[in-house]
């Protein structure tokens, strides 16, 4: 048995009143809806009751009779019915109801400590609208994707794992240095509890746990479907808030720095070369504007000819200049190309910098700890620790 029970790092001196909003939501209503209809019995001659059976007994596996489904159904079957999303009756209400309803005890147990070991880095992360926003917004993903699987079915789906997935999508790709502490059981010989890296633990959750199942068609309560669906909508989230560096895309003229397309052989002629040598000549110089004229026109291959330090510079003069999703894009981009042929740790101290600057603590703390896995120079390392120091925010850096 193998089950996550806490991760590390996480921010300090901070509450995630969201979080625990949604965990206490979660809770209450199972604790004022589930328990008490779960223990109340049903009138037969209810119109959706038989409704109800209806609809259910077209799925019932052939070992199960109707006369046994009605002996044992309750007013929470009903219920869940009613305000659980039907793939076959798609409601608006239903869709953001249902994300709160919860099958069982254990169902919500092992929702509700998902969410508390994922969710405060994430909330951390996008502030507490952004991340209400998120986890209502994957919920509403989670449950269409399952729905295009589903067809016409008036099975009701209910939980909060797909909202959740989509939490852990993002926590995936925004916290990729981050461990998650496990309780592993090996009865009766073994119990411990270890750290593995987190995306070791997600992605085993999504692979194993959910798309085997899935593409196997294996038979189960479980909506596979809405927690696949949920993880790839909080990737694609994150992906897009990476991309523009969490900064809305219209406030930055040159956020498509580096994607004007040049053929192979123009973007070798002596014109780009040129240009390359004009901006070398303009940060000789120290000249921001001509510098910025000239890189706003080049294309990617052009871009891959700069020198690192010379991306550093021109990356600090574009966020000068009211221009940070294209800093962002430069640095991310000369820090692919060189991540080989050149010790990268100062584009990564650069970007942690430039995430620091703008108030994003947790992309910082991310980048900075790479520097020190590329074996930066003694006043790289320093600066680093600083900007570190300057977090305090996270227990165990460097």
């Amino acid at each position: 048995m193998f089950i996550p029970v806490g991760d590390t790092p996480n921010p300090r001196n901070f509450t995630p009143w969201v979080n625990w909003f949604l965990i206490g939501a979660n809770i209450a209503v199972y604790v004022f809806i589930t328990l008490p209809l779960s223990s109340t019995g049903v009138d037969i001659n209810d119109p959706m009751v038989r409704e109800y059976l209806q609809h259910i007994s077209k799925s019932l596996p052939s070992d199960i009779s109707l006369r046994q489904v009605i002996s044992q159904i309750s007013a929470y079957n009903v219920f869940t019915f009613i305000h659980g999303y039907k793939p076959g009756a798609p409601q608006m209400n239903d869709l953001l109801f249902s994300i709160f309803l919860h099958g069982g005890l254990l169902h919500l147990a092992g929702n509700m400590l998902f969410l508390w070991i994922y969710g405060d880095n994430v909330e951390h992360r996008l502030g507490r609208f952004g991340y209400l926003m998120t986890y209502l917004c994957t919920g509403i993903c989670a449950t269409l994707f399952f729905s295009a699987f589903a067809g016409d079915s008036m099975i009701p789906l209910v939980g909060a794992s797909g909202a959740i997935s989509g939490i852990l999508g993002l926590y995936f790709l925004l916290f990729p240095r981050n461990s998650v502490k496990v309780f592993i059981m090996l009865f009766p010989i073994y119990f411990n509890v270890i750290l593995l890296p987190a995306r070791w633990v997600l992605g085993f959750y999504v692979l194993v746990d959910n798309v085997l199942p899935f593409v196997a068609g294996a038979s189960s309560s479980v909506a596979y479907g809405a927690h696949i669906g949920g993880f790839l909508a909080g990737l694609g989230i994150a992906w897009t808030g990476e991309r523009f560096a969490w900064h809305w895309p219209w406030k930055d003229t040159m956020r498509h720095l580096g994607r004007m397309k040049h053929d192979a052989k123009k973007s070798q002629d002596a014109a780009g070369a040129s240009r390359i040598f004009d901006i070398q000549d303009a940060l000789k110089e120290g000249s921001p504007s001509h510098a910025l004229e000239l890189i706003a026109n080049m294309s990617s291959s052009e871009i891959e000819r700069l020198k690192p330090d010379d991306c550093i510079v021109l990356a600090g003069w574009l966020d000068e200049s009211g221009h940070p999703i294209a800093a962002s894009r430069l640095l991310k981009r000369c820090l692919s190309i060189h991540t080989l042929s050149n010790n990268p740790a100062e584009i990564y101290l650069a970007l942690g910098l430039l995430r620091l600057k703008h108030g994003q603590t947790t992309a910082a703390y991310q980048h900075l700890l790479s520097v020190f896995d590329h074996n930066p120079s003694p006043d790289t390392a320093q600066k680093t620790r600083n900007a570190l120091a300057r977090i305090n925010m996270y227990r165990g850096a460097p």
